[in-house]
């Protein structure tokens, strides 16, 4: 592995893992697994209470990342003002896709997931899965949104709220 891979990342870098969203690193660390010497990061997720250990070399086929830049969160918050996609394929196809793109830890397939299971008030009852699949992919992006700008979750809970708002408005 080269040297440049593995010093990606540093203690204190906010990071997304893409089956946990942002966490951040709390150390790098060696640790014998097995017999065999491993170098891991240790990235806390405060809001889980959960600390994961990834190999610092598996990193990047783990889909570990940094945070998205600006431009991406900007991006994001378009695709929330666009008009929702849904299929007419049966729901627990719809429910896998959802999944997959949650998952992926990719802003903008999250961004997708949030505009297509929008419900207004006016609009028919969520489902009991459709709003689990609803709220994990908001709190995706609140969190990466709120890392990114440096400000806290319910800040960024609001703006991306005001979007899918202001979407329903128009």
């Amino acid at each position: 592995m080269s040297k440049t891979k593995k010093l990606e990342f540093r203690p204190d870098d906010y990071v997304v893992y893409p089956a946990h969203g942002v966490g951040q690193i709390v150390s790098i660390e060696e640790q014998e697994v097995a017999g065999i010497s491993l170098e891991l990061f240790v990235i806390s997720f405060e809001k889980d209470k959960m600390t994961l250990r990834v190999p610092t070399n598996k990193a990047t086929e783990s889909g570990l990342r940094s945070l998205s830049p600006p431009d991406v969160i900007t991006k994001a918050m378009t695709t929330l003002k666009g008009k929702a996609k849904v299929k007419r394929a049966m729901w627990s196809r719809r429910a896998q896709e959802y999944e997959q793109k949650i998952n992926s830890g990719d802003l903008i397939s999250i961004a997708e997931v949030v505009r297509d299971l929008h419900r207004n008030d006016d609009q028919r009852e969520q489902s009991y899965s459709e709003r689990q699949l609803y709220e994990a992919a908001l709190e995706r992006l609140t969190r990466e949104v709120a890392a990114v700008s440096g400000g806290d979750e319910i800040a960024a809970a609001k703006k991306v709220g005001d979007v899918l708002t202001s979407r329903a408005a128009a």
